[in-house]
């Protein structure tokens, strides 16, 4: 391994080996405004030569869009990387900003399929369940999910946004490779439940928006005022408003570290989330997302800063300070169901 390369992590007890650190591809062509397609292969390439191997992508990004988009990247790399995406938000034709959770049967597998068809694949190496239908046992969920790796349509499985008790009644049907939820310097809901239970499981940990949607970098301080109309962020209620002026000046002690360490108030927030897998012992794979090669340079160097305790005191008060939830209806994330 090479100084620039990052250290690998394995996901769950006999999942994929990954880089430590992910690339999450939505914003590669969808939900942050507009984006260049050339720059976007490029931070693919520029993070596959750093070592990062787990790509996430989903079917519902840009209703399959992104899907296709990485599709010649993933050909290209077959045997290097590790392809993960998701089923479960279904986009009806005639209301293309709609979202409908599901998790019976018949649209797993046409989800599947088709997601198999858009990322010319003949297999999926992770695929999760990317929100949970209550009103479907996710034991039933998991074991249609277990047919697929069966059938050799998927190798292993992943949940996102769910509880620590629907983490064990899934495990309890097959093997859960790793829980995606958002966790990071203003999102630490997970360690109350999910966290305990992956770790009692032998599960990793996947976290999106590490970041803080980027808000953690210090990039924006208000979303209305500094982000295209297109851009989702100008929906959070964190990123908006009083909420995202009392926000912004929780990034003081973030700026103080980032001056310490001669690194940026990213690499000081992805550091923190890293270094959750020594403090809670489990794996911890973190998806920031970036569609430009010298954030991903400047992402994957996070891996190599090592806060002290003292300093992860100093960061530990920002959480439970935050103004506004990380969704407007929360109620589709395990917080919403702890």
């Amino acid at each position: 391994m090479t100084e620039s390369r990052i250290p690998t992590a394995r996901l769950g007890v006999h999942g994929p080996e990954v880089g430590v650190q992910g690339l999450g591809c939505m914003g590669i062509s969808f939900g942050y405004g507009p984006s260049d397609a050339e720059a976007s292969r490029a931070t693919l390439e520029k993070a596959l030569e750093l070592g990062v191997t787990l790509y996430d992508t989903a079917d519902a990004y840009g209703a399959g869009e992104n899907e296709r988009f990485l599709a010649p990247f993933f050909k290209a790399h077959r045997d290097e990387v590790v392809v993960a995406t998701k089923f479960a938000l279904s986009i009806p034709p005639d209301d293309p900003d709609r979202r409908i959770i599901r998790n019976d049967a018949p649209y797993i597998r046409e989800a599947v399929e088709a997601s198999l068809r858009r990322l010319d694949v003949d297999v999926i190496d992770l695929y999760y369940m990317h929100r949970r239908d209550v009103n479907v046992p996710v034991e039933e969920t998991v074991g249609v999910m277990a047919d697929l790796v069966r059938e050799g349509k998927v190798k292993h499985l992943g949940l996102s946004e769910v509880t620590g008790d629907e983490l064990r009644s899934a495990q309890g049907v097959h093997p859960i490779a790793a829980v995606q939820s958002e966790w990071s310097l203003f999102s630490r809901d997970i360690e109350a439940g999910v966290v305990p239970a992956a770790r009692e499981l032998g599960v990793a940990l996947v976290p999106y928006s590490p970041l803080g949607r980027g808000f953690l970098t210090g990039s924006f301080a208000n979303a209305d005022q500094e982000l295209t109309a297109d851009d989702f962020r100008r929906r959070q209620p964190r990123f908006t408003g009083d909420n995202a002026a009392a926000n912004a000046a929780l990034l003081d002690p973030v700026r103080t570290l980032a001056e310490a360490h001669g690194a940026t108030p990213g690499q000081i927030a992805l550091a923190w989330v890293q270094q959750r897998a020594r403090v809670h012992g489990l794996p911890v794979v973190p998806i920031p997302g970036t569609r430009k090669p010298a954030r991903v340079e400047e992402n994957t160097a996070a891996t190599r800063i090592v806060l002290t305790e003292d300093e992860l005191s100093l960061l530990e008060p920002i959480a439970e300070k935050v103004a506004g939830d990380r969704y407007a209806d929360m109620t589709f994330t395990s917080a919403g169901r702890e």
